[in-house]
């Protein structure tokens, strides 16, 4: 094992053309540590068998990835939304996930102050859940363009104050560099976050610009405007010896030759770091 390699892993929808089994192959022979799992990925596995599957290729899962989706206009749905991530809680304990990773959600026209309430509903309902399975949840927040049907979390502040609401040690915040970088208040609410000890999750990548695409249009690490140094600066300082997890979402990627990929990010990887 390349010892600077120990803290990597990389989204399954990085390599998104990629198999789960054939991302564990080509992952493990890169000597990249750790395979955070898209629930996409698992669609046509058994849990059991891609739990194996994993375990064989000697890869950890820093996630499961994504839970959440909690909004919406009538409470059957949302109690619904809330028994789905129950089912998630339980295939993140299967695979031997450290956290489940939430996209909370969004509908238009209601009050985002509403809907950050049923967010926090929603994860005070699986809390206990999460903590028996020994599977952290972490909320992430998203770029605000994403306010209106994705997320009703959109700051690092609004993630805190959710973290701080719940009074759990088992409820943090997975930081994303593409829905971040541009928060002014981003140096101290990382450290605020640290210093509670909620800050679980780090998410590399890149904002293109001009970006063509603001879903499939992400850049790999040094091929954006993202001060990536600085905060992964801010970060370290916290005390944060976690996973460096690289997610990439991009078409122009995802058309290359996924093997050559992988070299490139491990390349900038270890530039970075």
């Amino acid at each position: 094992m390349n010892a600077k390699l120990e803290r990597l892993a990389v989204h399954t929808h990085t390599t998104k053309p990629l198999s789960l089994e054939h991302a564990c192959v080509e992952y493990s022979q890169r000597q990249i540590p750790g395979i955070s799992v898209w629930v996409e990925a698992l669609a046509d596995y058994k849990t059991d068998d891609a739990a194996k599957m994993i375990q064989d290729h000697g890869l950890k899962v820093p996630a499961l990835v994504r839970g959440g989706f909690f909004c919406a206009e009538t409470l059957a749905e949302r109690e619904a939304a809330v028994d789905h991530n129950r089912e998630l809680i339980d295939i993140a304990q299967k695979i031997d996930a450290e956290m489940l990773v939430l996209v909370v959600g969004a509908i238009p026209k209601v009050d985002l102050k509403v809907q950050r309430g049923w967010v926090s509903d929603a994860i005070e309902q699986l809390d206990d859940q999460a903590k028996q399975a020994g599977v952290k949840i972490a909320i992430e927040p998203l770029h605000p363009m994403y306010a209106g049907d994705k997320s009703c979390v959109n700051r690092m502040m609004d993630a805190r104050l959710m973290c701080e609401s719940l009074q759990s040690d088992n409820v943090g915040v997975a930081v994303d560099v593409y829905h971040i970088w541009w928060d002014p208040d981003l140096k101290s609410e990382i450290a605020l976050i640290g210093q509670m000890g909620a800050l679980y999750a780090f998410h590399l990548c890149d904002w293109r610009v001009p970006t063509r695409d603001l879903l499939t249009d992400r850049a790999l690490m040094g091929d954006g405007c993202i001060d990536l140094t600085a905060i992964c600066q801010m970060v370290e300082q916290t005390g944060f010896d976690g996973w460096m997890e690289v997610e990439i979402f991009s078409d122009e990627h995802w058309a290359r030759d996924q093997g050559e990929y992988l070299d490139q990010i491990i390349e900038r990887y270890l530039d970075l770091i």
